[in-house]
């Protein structure tokens, strides 16, 4: 059976997106263009910034998806991760909190994309 690799994600400025995607996730694209930037976060599994709809990427556009970003070391990690990108300016969506599956916040994009993180499963 198929499984997904590729998660893609609408932005405006696909330059922009890349620089934002580049120093939060501290990794280098894989491939350019001027509208699709690829970073590959796994072997095979790659995760994308596409300008090709530019209609998705509008303020008035419903975020009803999340990027994840799972980190082991759980609830101390969780609160570094969230300290340090907090120090870069990045906009935040949910503070630092206990929930279910551990210490999660939520950070946006530029173009609202959100953005979590928590402990590995």
């Amino acid at each position: 059976m198929s499984t997904p690799n590729l998660f893609l994600v609408y932005v405006s400025d696909a330059e922009a997106a890349t620089a934002f995607y580049r120093d939060l996730f501290e990794i280098e694209p894989t491939f350019v263009s001027p509208r699709y930037v690829a970073f590959e976060v796994a072997p095979g599994v790659l995760f994308a910034l596409w300008t090709g709809r530019p209609e998705h990427a509008v303020p008035s556009t419903p975020r009803t998806s999340e990027l994840g970003l799972m980190v082991p070391g759980g609830g101390s990690a969780v609160d570094e991760i969230f300290a340090r990108w907090t120090a870069t300016d990045v906009r935040v969506i949910e503070e630092p909190h206990d929930d279910v599956f551990g210490r999660t916040f939520v950070v946006a994009d530029p173009d609202g994309n959100l953005i979590r993180v928590a402990p590995v499963d």
